[in-house]
């Protein structure tokens, strides 16, 4: 089956990045996004059109004239349309994965529509509770225990329920759609040094030291809590097949270091496999033809071999 390529925002650089990946990537894709934007794009960089007989257009019309680098909330609607179209999809057994191009959170919230992310919105379509947010590259798997919050509201938002959850998903998706059989996740405290025995915090004392002890007991062989500075000193991050961080930046900021143009972002915990690239929509370049499409490929390259895992175990 083909993995469905989300063009995402399209005065962004999410067309051109999707267009170079499927075109340098042998394998069956369908590209969700408006023909004639995406055959304007082709011809821009060289590309051929169409672009091969393993890539296919679906087309879903723009609701706004596009030029490049310049939002319209009046598209906003078609960016989550071509998310609704790649999902019906699936559901209909013709996709066997998901890959996003970037979309821009704030101009769809302009629109009117609250709209937290890619992996929010695939959960509420799916009906999945909860999910976790990994990324992946530089040798590194890093998850975050919470996503797109201000950073004031993080401490209320890590709960034992939440990391049971991450705990229980990230064990689960390891070991069927990475074929690691016995997970080493790492888990980071929230504060400076882990708390420093509750000197700098209690969040690992009331909340993460004991999500880890219950984890351990359920079979999942979880450390810490670590503490930030320390986990992603390279001796230990690469004793941990995961590093589970406890707000956006705190991980992030090293894995894009280590990894940047190369990373891919996944969703764990949906029925169906989804990836993307790890950047945004990088306006001030759209149109000028010199966006890496080095994240979309890899992203791409990791829907299939992910799918492919979770058929031959014939469990999501």
């Amino acid at each position: 089956m083909p993995i469905a390529i989300t063009t995402g925002e399209p005065a962004g650089i999410g067309p051109e990045v999707a267009l170079r990946a499927a075109a340098e990537v042998s394998l069956p894709c369908d590209l969700l996004g408006d023909a004639q934007l995406l055959q304007t794009t082709a011809r821009s960089l060289g590309l051929p059109w169409p672009l091969s007989t393993h890539v296919r257009v679906v087309h879903e019309p723009l609701l706004a004239p596009v030029r490049a680098g310049e939002l319209d909330v009046r598209n906003a609607r078609y960016v989550l349309r071509l998310l609704d179209r790649a999902l019906e999809g699936w559901r209909a057994g013709q996709y066997a994965a998901l890959c996003t191009a970037p979309v821009h959170k704030a101009v769809i919230n302009d629109a009117g529509i609250n709209f937290r992310g890619h992996t929010e919105y695939l959960a509420t379509a799916t009906g999945t509770k909860e999910v976790v947010m990994l990324l992946v590259g530089g040798g590194l798997r890093v998850a975050l225990a919470t996503t797109h919050l201000p950073l004031a509201a993080v401490p209320r938002a890590i709960t034992r329920e939440r990391l049971d959850a991450c705990l229980d998903i990230l064990q689960h998706d390891l070991v069927r759609r990475f074929a690691i059989p016995a997970p080493r996740i790492a888990v980071v405290g929230l504060n400076p040094h882990a708390g420093e025995g509750g000197h700098l915090g209690r969040e690992e004392i009331e909340v993460i030291a004991p999500a880890i002890i219950a984890a351990r007991q359920r079979g999942i062989e979880a450390s810490g809590p670590w503490p930030a500075d320390t986990i992603f000193v390279a001796r230990n991050a690469m004793r941990a097949d995961a590093i589970l961080v406890m707000y956006h930046d705190q991980g992030l900021a090293t894995l894009k270091y280590a990894s940047f143009g190369k990373g891919v972002n996944v969703t764990l915990g949906l029925p169906l496999v989804r990836t993307s690239a790890d950047h945004g929509t990088a306006l001030d370049i759209a149109g000028k033809g010199t966006a890496d499409a080095g994240s979309m490929k890899e992203a791409l390259l990791l829907a299939a071999e992910l799918a492919q895992r979770s058929a031959a175990a014939g469990k999501p």
